[in-house]
């Protein structure tokens, strides 16, 4: 099993930043690759971006691509999502998670979720 808490959400103004972490413990060295995804009010969740572990690649969504970078500290067991020149479509809860299967840009092959953090973004 593995944990994951996220952390780091709030309300910023239209192109402002934030940057979210998330913490893993538990069976960590079982961990390939994680990813950050969202969920709006009345939507599916929806893919963010991803990381592996091996090489460091990277994969985003279409709509973050350029304005969000995801990366990770091994040592400490965290993957961060830094989000700029943010918009009010960006508002939604931001999940992170540890990828099971490799399923491109979508969460079924993601588990071990955490809580989520809040993200607002006022216009």
């Amino acid at each position: 099993q593995v944990q994951l808490v996220e952390s780091g959400g709030g309300l910023v103004q239209a192109g402002g930043s934030l940057k979210l972490s998330c913490a893993a413990s538990g069976r960590t060295f079982s961990i390939r690759a994680m990813g950050w995804f969202r969920q709006a009010p009345g939507k599916e969740r929806e893919f963010v971006a991803s990381i592996s572990w091996n090489d460091y690649s990277t994969d985003y969504a279409d709509s973050v691509k350029g304005r969000f970078t995801i990366s990770r500290d091994n040592a400490k067991n965290l993957v961060y999502l830094q989000m700029d020149s943010l918009k009010p479509t960006d508002t939604a809860v931001y999940y992170c998670a540890v990828r099971l299967y490799y399923t491109p840009h979508t969460a079924l092959g993601y588990g071990f979720w955490g809580q989520g953090t809040q993200v607002t973004v006022s216009s």
